[in-house]
């Protein structure tokens, strides 16, 4: 054994976990933690400006990467500051550890300066939250905190040290401790056995990825279920890339927001359902009658809270998602053996030529330019290899719609929570997790100004990347959402910009806030110019190792299409009638025609 300060223990520890990638801002009642980072020297960290961003970062890297992003600050407000970036970790099931510095245990009741009970604060946005008063708890409840994040459904935990708690020497030998094993429910042969005797008796089964595929790392075994069974395979928003967009069996995105038109008629087209690592969020079902209505379902997932937390399923199986993908794999191979497998060829050719039909026309040349041909340049510049960031407003939903992924971990977006502001932290962290590979974030321009200073700290670690802002001066989400109370409220960012008269009245000049903290930026406003912005932003972001900003100028106001059901979405505008009005297609229209037609990438 070794007698050293708490916080030279934490910092073995931490390396010994493999969380070495810390985002955060240094503090007073941190400052310990800190200095023994720096005599470590294997703690990475990335300063904030804000540490709300840090938060957003180090839930961006978990996501990108699987491991655990580490948010650091000190006592009072930075520790609130997090609680936004909690909150989108838990929602989304992201493992994440946020660390805080507080006032000494002794002054803990005397209302000392920026002493708050961050741990009351915090737990119900966490998976496990605690005040360390003992310098002996300190190495039990990090090995506990890592064990919580890992285990069932992953999730967040914050960590509160108090001052003296961290200066306190205490007897530790990082040898002698070992990761606690991770608690993961394992479906059983028999399990899978009954989700297959339900399916068997379907014609037209579906197969829905949620996010619990993505965090057990089980896209291969999902698609090779899939392939074996030829059945059609529909993501779900945080399940997106589970299955590539361009596989045949890919059956397109089911939801009345985030969707494709021949996903959700694929879904109901269905008589049988088979979720697996999904929630069956709101904005995914949609009205759940007509949801439901027709079709058996079955519902696998690792929490088992979340089996009948929205609706009592058929079958109810609680497991790892990958666990439960190789036993139905096993299962489903021996009935093919066996020659007790149903054939679902035509089902499943029925569905690929379904990917030919009812796309929404992007291939518009207005000045200022629609939405929709932003998102059709993006897929047209960027490659597959690209990893998107985006979070919540139109902008996000008309990229889930329109938009293509083709892996795991390559659509980044904090789904169920969505807050403002989250993309640029967000994409900071990705990079830290991809470097060296193409990172894309997408945004609304009031999403882009919530947290602009972040910027400032990609230019500072150059973590390049490019920040596509579709800039309408509108919050355009909430404004389409007012329509319904026939008014255009408070929801207009526009004004005469008395410095930048380029704007055009559009308000906030983007170009010269990016520039202004180090970055590099390109403003768009002919739609024939779009690949050519994509373009030059990828030339300087590799050139100087900075985030480049491509700002679009938009038509102020655009409504993208959603509604309250699967079977009413609202479409704003006529659908293409040829491939040339929807090139984004990964299948040509005319292949609606062809029971046969393989998807191709055309436009990307």
């Amino acid at each position: 054994m070794t007698r050293m300060r708490a916080v030279d223990a934490i910092t073995l520890i931490l390396e010994k976990e493999g969380a070495t990638e810390a985002f955060g801002l240094p503090g007073a009642a941190i400052n310990p933690l800190y200095s023994a980072m720096k005599a470590h020297g294997g703690i990475r960290h990335t300063l904030h400006r804000h540490v709300e961003g840090a938060s957003h970062a180090a839930d961006g890297y978990s996501r990108a990467t699987g491991g655990i992003g580490v948010c650091i600050g000190t006592s009072g407000p930075a520790g609130t500051d997090m609680i936004t970036g909690l909150y989108a970790a838990i929602a989304d099931s992201i493992p994440m550890l946020c660390i805080t510095g507080q006032a000494p245990t002794s002054v803990l009741h005397k209302e000392d300066f920026q002493a708050v009970d961050i741990e009351s604060i915090a737990k119900p946005v966490t998976k496990f939250a605690s005040t360390i008063l003992e310098p002996g708890l300190v190495p039990g409840t990090f090995a506990k905190a890592f064990q919580v994040m890992r285990s069932s459904r992953p999730g967040p935990v914050l960590l509160d040290l108090p001052l003296n708690v961290q200066l306190a020497e205490i007897e530790f030998d990082i040898d002698a401790y070992e990761p606690l094993p991770p608690l993961r429910p394992q479906a059983t042969r028999a399990q899978a056995e009954k989700i297959l005797d339900l399916l068997v008796q379907a014609k037209r089964p579906l197969l829905i990825a949620g996010g619990g595929v993505i965090n057990a790392n089980a896209s291969e075994l999902l698609v090779e279920l899939a392939e074996e069974l030829n059945l059609p395979v529909s993501p779900t928003l945080m399940g997106w890339g589970a299955i590539a967009d361009d596989h045949r069996l890919q059956a397109g995105m089911v939801g009345i927001q985030t969707h494709t038109k021949y996903g959700n008629d694929t879904f109901l087209a269905s008589d049988f359902v088979l979720g697996i690592g999904n929630r069956w969020a709101n904005r995914h079902t949609g009205d759940l009658e007509t949801y439901r209505r027709g079709r058996t379902f079955v519902h696998v997932d690792i929490e088992p809270t979340q089996i009948g937390r929205v609706f009592s399923p058929d079958l109810g199986i609680v497991s790892d998602a990958g666990a439960a993908l190789e036993q139905l794999l096993a299962a489903a191979k021996q009935r093919k053996a066996d020659g007790t497998l149903p054939q679902y060829g035509a089902w499943a050719d029925e569905c690929t030529a379904r990917k030919g039909t009812g796309h929404r026309k992007t291939n518009f040349e207005n000045i200022p330019i629609k939405p929709q041909r932003v998102y059709q340049e993006m897929n047209a510049a960027f490659g597959q290899d690209t990893t998107y960031v985006s979070t919540i407003g139109l902008s996000q939903i008309a990229g889930a719609q329109m938009l293509h992924v083709f892996g795991p971990r390559q659509w980044i977006n904090a789904g169920q929570a969505g807050p403002l502001g989250w993309t640029g932290p967000a994409a900071l962290g990705v990079v830290r997790g991809k470097p060296n590979q193409r990172v894309v974030a997408l945004s609304g321009d009031y999403d882009f100004q919530f947290m602009i200073e972040e910027l400032a700290v990609g230019a500072q670690f150059k973590l390049p990347y490019i920040h596509v802002v579709v800039n309408n001066s509108y919050l355009g989400l909430i404004r389409q959402s007012q329509r319904a109370f026939e008014m255009d409220y408070h929801v207009s960012l526009a004004f005469e910009n008395i410095n930048s008269p380029e704007t055009n009245g559009y308000g906030v000049d983007h170009v010269k806030v990016a520039e202004g903290l180090g970055c590099k930026a390109v403003r768009v406003e002919d739609p024939a110019r779009l690949a050519e912005g994509f373009a030059e932003a990828g030339r300087l972001a590799e050139e100087h190792q900075v985030p480049v900003v491509v700002e679009v100028i938009l038509e102020r106001v655009t409504n993208i299409s959603m509604g309250a059901s699967l079977d009413a979405v609202n479409e704003f505008e006529e659908l293409a009638g040829s491939a040339e009005d929807a090139p984004t297609a990964l299948v040509p229209l005319a292949a609606a025609q062809d029971a046969t037609a393989e998807p191709v990438g055309a436009g990307v």
